[in-house]
């Protein structure tokens, strides 16, 4: 079975700018644009979140 590469990420909220999630991606063909709408624990509502690499 072939190895993956596959790296850490981290979802960055575009109105606090608290990164909230960690999630694995793919990185063969380069990181992706990746944005998703997901719960903001500060706001108490889903906000737009984008993807941060560290």
């Amino acid at each position: 079975m072939a190895k993956e590469n596959r790296e850490f990420a981290w979802l960055q909220c575009t109105e606090t700018g608290d990164l909230n999630y960690r999630t694995q991606i793919k990185v063969a063909g380069g990181a992706p644009k990746l944005e998703m709408k997901k719960y903001s624990k500060r706001l108490r509502k889903h906000t737009v979140h984008k993807l941060k690499r560290k």
